[in-house]
């Protein structure tokens, strides 16, 4: 979500996340040095769609029409057991990564006024930002030992929105998905 710099997190910014608590103590090192959305508050997780809308449109309705519509999805379980990468990021790549797309068309769906990031990228490639903004090496090094440590699954019962105040990230609201 909440990949990249933390100087393009503005207050009032949101978003909608999975966490993958079940990734933490595979990440949580790596993510406290090397992704800036860690230092702001942002546990391990994939985006479902950010930006979303802006924190001054969240109202009952809003969070009513999100309860409900992610609330007709299933759970499911995702397994992690690659890494992917983008240019300058290592990520860890969930599979499968059906539900997570169906997840995001279904809100923009309902919301287009907010494409998933921005409209800056045509595909949706569900994965979990373990480093941004490194170069090559340093992102060999980071896989070689998450390779080690995978692979791991999780079970994907919730998402959450998630708002920026301006200095770090918050839980405003988890929707939960049928059992």
């Amino acid at each position: 979500m909440v990949d990249g710099s933390t100087s393009r997190f503005q207050a009032g910014q949101t978003g909608l996340i999975v966490r993958i608590p079940d990734a933490e103590p595979v990440v949580r090192a790596w993510r406290e040095r090397f992704d800036p959305s860690a230092q702001v508050g942002v546990p391990a997780h994939v985006t479902v769609l950010f930006p979303f809308l802006d924190e001054s449109r969240l109202d009952a309705r809003v969070c009513w029409a999100l309860a409900d519509t992610l609330g007709s999805h299933h759970a499911f379980d995702l397994r992690f057991e690659s890494c992917g990468r983008f240019p300058g990021v290592l990520y860890l790549a969930p599979e499968p990564g059906t539900q997570l797309r169906r997840l995001t068309e279904v809100i923009v769906d309902r919301w287009p006024e907010a494409p998933p990031y921005g409209g800056q990228f045509a595909e949706i490639v569900p994965h979990l930002t373990v480093a941004d903004g490194q170069d090559d090496a340093v992102l060999d090094e980071m896989e070689a030992d998450l390779l080690g440590r995978l692979p791991f699954t999780s079970r994907v019962s919730s998402v959450d929105l998630m708002v920026h105040d301006g200095a770090k990230w918050q839980e405003r609201a988890s929707f939960a998905l049928l059992k």
